[in-house]
């Protein structure tokens, strides 16, 4: 059976559409029909359902599904045997592909030096970085697409995944110098009738403020969200309003003092989460990509 056709019916299963089965691998959405029809047609059973809401596994598509995964990671261990006599022969060169899934604020910050330094010390290990909201980074690890993921959350609860912690980010308040809370103490009542631009629904520390905020007696923020930390840092930096992002992804523009701190009401350092699936066979390769994160955030 070539194993093309269960890499396709994996992450269909997990993506619960043709279209985004297509965008996950890279493929024309008609190559994807192409392979589970084929798929289908061997098996001699139907995989999916096909209802408007989405594609589902029938139910010998949801017995089929965690067997698939068990093939797809006994093929990976088949190639990372291969490849491993041939590192030795070269002297234990690590090589192969490790796809590291991260919010907006890491990818622009943290990540860049640890891939920098994993491409000195591991030339022929190729690291590609995804910037993901948790939701994606979750799915993404599901179907494979994802090897690793760090998210920045207080905990990952997802049976099916496994999380350590490796950090905690501070994470401060901001505005423009000539802002009316620059440089002063503000408690959450002064917050409340501010105006905030802040990270989109699903970053943990936005959404806990914004919960926060239009929680108190009388109050009347006026939150705006964006896909993009950048995009929310310049409309602060603007003079718009302020926000709460962690404290690196601003340290460069205190600095040149386009923005300045708020000394607002205790804001906890948000955990950083370094998560992988649970069952699906972790590669020498992913195994150094999660010890050189682990090394750069403890220093960090």
């Amino acid at each position: 059976m070539d194993t093309r056709l269960l890499r396709t019916f994996v992450t269909l299963a997990r993506a619960g559409s043709f279209t985004a089965a297509a965008r996950a691998l890279h493929l024309a959405q008609s190559t994807v029909t192409v392979h589970i029809r084929t798929l289908e047609r061997e098996l001699g059973t139907p995989l999916f359902d096909r209802l408007p809401s989405g594609t589902v596994p029938t139910r010998a598509g949801q017995r089929l599904l965690e067997e698939a995964e068990e093939v797809l990671d006994a093929v990976a261990r088949l190639r990372a045997t291969a490849s491993a006599g041939q590192r030795d022969a070269d002297g234990g060169t690590v090589e192969g592909q490790v796809a590291v899934g991260a919010g907006d604020s890491l990818c622009s910050s943290r990540l860049p030096a640890v891939i920098a330094s994993l491409r000195h010390a591991h030339p022929r290990l190729d690291v590609h970085l995804h910037a993901v909201s948790t939701d994606s980074a979750v799915d993404g690890l599901r179907t494979g697409r994802l090897d690793i993921a760090l998210l920045l959350e207080p905990e990952v609860g997802e049976s099916d995944l496994l999380a350590r912690r490796i950090a905690d980010e501070p994470l401060a308040y901001v505005a423009a110098p000539g802002h009316a809370l620059a440089g002063r103490a503000a408690d959450w009542d002064a917050l409340a009738r501010e105006s905030f631009f802040v990270h989109e629904e699903g970053c943990s520390y936005s959404d806990r403020l914004v919960r926060t905020l239009l929680s108190l007696p009388g109050a009347a923020p006026r939150i705006t969200r964006f896909g993009s930390i950048d995009a929310a840092r310049s409309c602060v930096a603007a003079g718009l309003g302020l926000t709460l992002l962690p404290q690196v992804t601003v340290e460069h523009h205190l600095h040149e003092g386009r923005l300045t701190v708020v000394d607002g009401p205790e804001a906890q350092p948000v955990p950083v989460q370094l998560v992988r699936h649970r069952r699906r066979w972790f590669a020498p390769g992913a195994q150094i990509v999660a010890e050189e994160l682990t090394r750069a955030f403890a220093a960090a």
